[in-house]
């Protein structure tokens, strides 16, 4: 099926796409720049090796999507529905479990307008866990 991204992600490559963002190096790469094309490059040149075509766009748009789904399956769960779900959940909890609150807030740019009892209640939240 021709969408905008070009062929659908196999369960494959969407495995090697999660088993490459896993690795630490990239997760910090990513989650200290919102210009991550060079990233991304890096991410498709890596898929190339376990013989997967996907240009950094495509790697990029994938991240994307997977990472949005995951965070509305993740305040899903947190609000107490188990109804919501998703092919890679567990994959995508152990890389962005620990650390989704803190990229949530890097990435709101209306971080002073923020109540200062929310930052306080986040990171007490943080520490019980």
């Amino acid at each position: 099926v021709a969408n905008e991204g070009g062929k659908h992600w196999t369960v494959n490559e969407v495995r090697a796409l999660i088993r490459i963002w896993s690795d630490k190096n990239i997760q910090q790469q990513l989650e200290g720049t919102v210009r991550n094309k060079r990233i991304f490059e890096q991410v498709a040149a890596r898929l190339q090796k376990f013989g997967i075509d996907r240009d950094w766009k495509q790697c990029r748009t994938k991240y994307k999507n997977l990472k949005h789904e995951y965070k509305s399956v993740k305040s899903a769960q947190d609000s107490g529905s188990t109804s919501k779900s998703m092919k890679f959940f567990n994959e995508l909890d152990a890389i962005l479990g620990h650390s989704i609150m803190e990229q949530a807030s890097k990435s709101d740019n209306d971080e002073s307008e923020r109540p200062p009892e929310w930052t306080e209640a986040k990171s007490e939240k943080d520490s019980v866990g």
